[in-house]
């Protein structure tokens, strides 16, 4: 079978070393050039290596996943996305692209995804316009943040913990960490910082009122100005709202009302 040379690119060290175990012990026909814990890591591997296959992962610190697309389509390389994000559009995204693997990664789907790398690479069938056109179309729906319900959490004991975006009460930021307030669960703390998640939960439904808070819009209850602003959510909580996102604040809770009286 044809041996497939390929990166893996991701910030978190759980994430890129699982991954790369999983594909030493089940996938010999994979050869791994060279990992990554950037995009722009990932393009200089990418410049000094020819590489068939590349392991991408989306919500990263600085540039994304999509903006390494370029650099993919220049050294004729296959991108199968790996995300923490479920969405209602992957069955779409699947007939649309090469693939998605979705964390925590299935043993199965994986041996199913470097086959699929195989045919395409030893087959040759796609032109390289047509593996641009899918490559956006893949990045386009990706791109709708809108349709994103489940997040996997890495939990800190060498896995995660799979969650519904509607059990978010509330995010606070502790220095490089994020703490996340779920309905009827115990909180839990993840490595990555409040911006990674600002960027990618549904901006209709979730704000961010301070620099170290993000609430669910479901979940509150009041606010008001005797004291300053601050909101009050539906597990008791008072949360203050900083004075610069007062405004956009009141916009987002006057919009989101709004869009739940409509339906």
């Amino acid at each position: 079978m044809l041996t497939l040379n390929a990166i893996i690119v991701d910030d978190e060290e759980f994430a890129r070393s699982s991954l790369y175990f999983l594909l030493q012990e089940n996938c010999e026909n994979v050869h791994i050039s060279g990992i990554a814990k950037s995009v722009q890591e990932a393009r200089i591997l990418l410049s000094e290596n020819q590489i068939d296959l590349i392991f991408l992962d989306i919500a990263m610190p600085g540039e994304n996943g999509f903006e390494l697309i370029p650099n993919a389509h220049l050294s004729n390389a296959q991108v199968v996305f790996t995300t923490a994000y479920d969405q209602y559009a992957l069955k779409a995204i699947k007939a649309s692209a090469l693939d998605y693997l979705l964390k925590p990664i299935d043993i199965d789907e994986l041996k199913e995804t470097v086959l699929k790398a195989v045919k395409q690479v030893s087959l040759n069938k796609l032109s390289q316009k047509h593996k641009t056109e899918q490559l956006n179309l893949l990045a386009s729906t990706l791109a709708d943040r809108s349709e994103i319900r489940k997040l996997s959490l890495p939990n800190g004991q060498g896995g995660y913990t799979i969650i519904d975006s509607s059990e978010i009460i509330n995010i606070v930021a502790d220095s490089n960490y994020s703490i996340f307030y779920l309905a009827g669960k115990e909180k839990i703390t993840v490595s990555k910082v409040l911006k990674d998640y600002e960027e990618i939960l549904p901006d209709d439904q979730f704000v961010r009122i301070h620099k170290s808070s993000i609430i669910n819009l479901d979940y509150l209850k009041e606010y008001n100005s005797k004291n300053g602003l601050e909101v009050t959510l539906k597990n008791g909580v008072k949360i203050a709202v900083s004075r610069r996102r007062a405004s956009e604040f009141a916009e987002k809770v006057k919009s989101y009302t709004n869009l739940k009286s409509d339906k």
